[in-house]
């Protein structure tokens, strides 16, 4: 990644160090080191500020051929290091490299997406009721944007959130999860190396506590965009709020997976096992909640059992591994504590949930198959973001619908039908941002609008074309000539 042992900073188009650094380890091999990284502070958040202040008003002004054209560079130069950075990511958060390279694809193709976007048309004009007056309406840039990211999609996250905010001439200053920062430093790296302005793309690493705190706090930030829990999120929400700041939350879900009677099986089994455990069950959108009607309940769980046994849990880099590790020790520890409460609340352990081996040191766990859980259980209630899935009875299609939307989330969701009649019912029905019909919950495109309702989401949706909903503001305009 560099030639130096130390991954600083950018800030007002150099490289800064830290006043600190914090090493990223190898989730499936402790004794791996992916690199040493910057630890920033509320001082290199405010040099950040300074510098995208000082540039956003040129890149606002520059032509949306100019701006689109970077983005297009950035997406090339991601593409060319696929493999490479693919490795990296895999390295240092855990998903396999089949599952990190694609990330990384997608990532360039976020980039390369809104490299188009920024050349559409983003006003209309709209009739006046006096015969002289011309009315017409503009977009324009909100200003300095702050971006906080998780670790679960360490550069597709960040792309979708940057890639948009320099399109329609925002200036950025990201801050990624300080467990997984290095997938974040190579998309800095590569847009540096694209002819960035100065100060146009700012990324100030470390702790949410100093950094993510010194954004939330700073008035010349001009709008937040947010990736994480609920707990950090509702804080973020409080702090915008107190200071007339949009912004723009994604917290989370507890996905329901409907799996009515006339299902085909092998389909529903496919989306089941990818929504609930690839990625290490590490998304947002996985399905932690299999909601099955009772007539097809045994015969599913024959299947899924047979497929766990299948499944191979190891390092991320080998190609015979369907689940990497989970990305920290105390992630691991959460997903565990998770199966001790299951079991206490009297749902069956069908299948896994235990720490297990690998080849190398590493935080390995084996997939986790609750059967007969209550929809008022904690394991079916609160996101634990790992690989532990839920089976849940449902006595009619009526009853997973109203088992289904009983939740205080609303990310993603799905149904497994032949029926065209239920997959219309449950795709008017569910109340999520997001319906799935005999795919898995954890599937998105980056043209489409991602985002959920209730506690899940807040603002405008990311991605797509409804992505400059956030990052732009609109002015109005009447002319007489």
């Amino acid at each position: 990644m560099s030639n130096t042992k130390t991954h600083s900073n950018f800030i007002g188009g150099e490289w800064v160090p830290g006043s600190t650094v914090a090493t990223n380890i190898n989730p499936s091999n402790l004794e791996d080191s992916v690199g040493d990284f910057a630890q920033g502070s509320a001082k290199d958040v405010e040099t950040a500020v300074a510098a995208a202040q000082a540039a956003q008003p040129q890149w606002a002004r520059a032509t949306a051929q100019t701006r689109g054209d970077l983005l297009d560079k950035v997406g090339e130069r991601l593409l060319a290091r696929e493999a490479e950075l693919g490795t990296i990511l895999a390295r240092e958060e855990g998903k396999t490299l089949a599952e990190a390279r694609g990330e990384v694809q997608r990532a360039a193709r976020v980039f390369k997406y809104f490299a188009n976007e920024a050349l559409r048309a983003h006003g209309e004009t709209i009739p006046s009721v006096r015969p002289e007056v011309t009315i017409a309406t503009r977009r324009e840039a909100v200003g300095v944007v702050g971006l906080i990211t998780p670790w679960n999609f360490p550069i597709a996250i960040p792309a979708w959130k940057t890639a948009p905010a320099l399109a329609y001439g925002n200036a950025v200053i990201l801050k990624p999860a300080d467990v997984a920062p290095a997938s974040a430093w190579a998309m800095a790296q590569i847009i540096a190396e694209a002819g960035a302005p100065a100060g146009v793309f700012n990324l100030v690493m470390g702790p949410g506590r100093a950094v993510g705190e010194a954004m939330l706090k700073h008035a010349s930030i001009n709008a937040i965009s947010f990736t994480g829990s609920q707990t950090v999120g509702a804080a973020v929400a409080a702090e915008c709020a107190q200071r007339f700041r949009p912004f723009q939350l994604e917290m989370g879900g507890k996905n329901p997976l409907v799996i009515l009677d006339d299902a085909d099986l092998d389909i529903a089994t496919d989306v089941a096992i990818n929504g609930a455990y690839y990625s290490t069950g590490q998304r947002c959108t996985a399905s932690s909640r299999l909601i099955v009607t009772k007539g097809i309940y045994k015969k599913f769980l024959e299947k899924m059992l047979e497929r766990l046994d299948a499944l191979v849990v190891g390092d991320a880099l080998d190609p015979k591994t369907h689940i990497g590790p989970v990305v920290s020790e105390a992630q691991l520890k959460q997903n565990l504590k998770y199966v001790d409460i299951g079991r206490d609340e009297g749902a069956h352990l069908a299948k896994g949930g235990d720490r297990i081996k690998g080849a190398t040191p590493g935080y390995y766990m084996s997939p986790a198959l609750f059967t007969d859980v209550d929809n008022k259980m904690r394991i079916a209630q609160e996101e634990i973001f790992g690989p532990v899935a839920a089976m849940i009875p449902a006595d009619s299609p009526e009853h997973a619908l109203e088992i289904a939307n009983d939740t205080p989330f609303g990310l993603s969701s799905g149904v497994c039908t032949t029926s065209l009649k239920y997959a219309k019912f449950f795709e008017a029905e569910l109340k999520a941002g997001m319906v799935m019909v005999n795919l898995p919950t954890a599937g998105v495109e980056l043209q489409a609008p991602f985002g959920g309702t209730k506690m899940s989401s807040f603002g405008p949706r990311e991605q797509g074309p409804m992505a400059r909903d956030f990052y732009t503001k609109t002015k109005t305009s009447y002319l007489r000539a």
